[in-house]
């Protein structure tokens, strides 16, 4: 079979799966989710040997650190996949949740009523645990899934779709609802972005020319995890022990993602006194500095930053820093540079939080917190499918309710239209 007839088969199969798993009772699906975690746990040998193959072939290739770290399985990070099919399963079940209802003059009543958006095409790169959040999440909103991962951790995602499939199958509902693409060839990537009769939304997670790809490529609506540009200022009005934990969280944490922190701004008032300390601690974790003029002039150690250091997402160890004249400087630099996944501010002063909220256009803003919080699972959402910066039609952290849509759902006793 060909890559083009494979990929519509499979997408076939998740469409005739889909209409069963649509109507599956809240109970099937809980016990599928819960099912999915104990396989991962009882699979986890299994899962770092295939991962183990994945990281051998990526090291040969010679693949970046950070994209080592994306890639790699541990029995803590299996774990931890499984704790979230366990939040998925926890939370309500989005399907059938009225939304509000109305009631008109002719006595109509109307319901807005959330159901499964049908078919999902996942294309990522690189993060096998993502291969569990995705069919999870989409087993929860009764939807099926077209899976499709990078050709690097073919062998770590095609065992972990192949447990929650069968996990899926033990709980009584339709195994094919979790479809699997093991072709890693770009051609399969071009054929699910035609099926648009079969699939109704793909959702592509990886870089950023990646994503632009599948956006002009796709005849299917996208929603796109875009890159993440992410900035924290440091106000004037700033608790600097606090400001100092937050960046040093922010970007250490776990660089290689795209919540983590690529630019810190930080006001003029409060640089002299900030940004030794803070680059100290930065420096002792391994952290190499791009800096303004201004900032370099605080921080021997920082190298001047080039104009594309301010527009670099650089996934890993890296950060580059800007000093500024206040609120409306930062907030014109992140318009300028910034992605629109997730921007923060630290601060004492409420007013310029408030300011900073609303006229910072991010998926999400925050006000003392660190950007890595920004996160299905930290959100109480279970997991994610991935951030969207996309307006249309979720942004932020894809959990449960955003892999829904809704319908309107009219009773009557006998009304016609005059």
């Amino acid at each position: 079979m060909d890559v083009k007839s494979l990929v519509e088969s499979k997408a076939r199969a998740a469409r005739e799966a889909a209409r069963g798993l649509a109507v599956a009772p809240t109970r099937v699906k809980n016990e599928a989710l819960l099912a999915m975690a104990r396989g991962l746990e009882e699979k986890v040998r299994a899962l770092t040997d295939a991962n183990r193959q994945d990281l051998e072939r990526a090291r040969a290739a010679g693949v970046t650190r950070a994209f080592l770290d994306r890639l790699t399985l541990t029995e803590p990070r299996i774990e931890e996949m499984a704790i979230g099919l366990r939040q998925i399963a926890a939370l309500p079940d989005p399907v059938g949740e009225v939304v509000e209802t109305w009631r008109r003059p002719s006595g109509i009543e109307i319901q807005r009523v959330r159901v499964p958006l049908g078919v999902i095409g996942f294309i990522y790169e690189s993060r096998p645990n993502v291969t569990a959040d995705a069919a999870g999440l989409c087993v929860k909103a009764g939807n099926a899934v077209v899976l499709r991962g990078g050709s690097e951790a073919v062998e770590s995602n095609g065992l972990i779709a192949a447990v929650m499939a069968k996990a899926l199958e033990k709980a009584g509902g339709p195994p094919a609802a979790i479809q699997f693409i093991d072709v890693t060839d770009r051609a399969a990537v071009a054929a699910m972005l035609e099926q648009d009769e079969l699939i109704d939304l793909v959702i592509p997670r990886g870089g950023e020319e990646f994503v632009r790809w599948v956006s002009r490529h796709s005849r299917v609506p996208v929603l796109k995890h875009d890159k993440g540009l992410v900035h924290v200022y440091v106000d004037g009005g700033a608790d600097l022990d606090m400001a100092a934990a937050i960046v040093l969280n922010a970007k250490t944490h776990r660089p290689s993602v795209c919540n983590a922190l690529e630019t810190l701004l930080v006001d003029a008032s409060v640089a002299a006194s900030f940004l030794p300390a803070v680059g100290a601690l930065l420096a002792d974790a391994g952290v190499a500095l791009r800096g303004c003029p201004r900032a370099c002039a605080l921080l021997p150690a920082a190298r001047p930053a080039s104009p594309s250091d301010w527009d670099e997402e650089y996934l890993d160890l890296i950060l580059a820093i800007r000093v500024v004249d206040g609120l409306d400087e930062a907030i014109a630099h992140i318009r300028r540079h910034g992605s629109g996944l997730a921007e923060a501010i630290v601060t004492r002063d409420l007013v310029r939080a408030r300011r900073f909220t609303r006229e910072v256009d991010a998926a999400a803003v925050l006000v003392n917190a660190s950007t890595r919080l920004v996160d299905g699972n930290q959100f109480g959402m279970g997991a994610e499918m991935g951030i969207s910066t996309s307006r249309l039609h979720a942004r932020g952290p894809v959990g449960v309710r955003e892999l829904t849509t809704t319908k309107f759902v009219v009773h009557g006793d006998g009304q016609v239209r005059d």
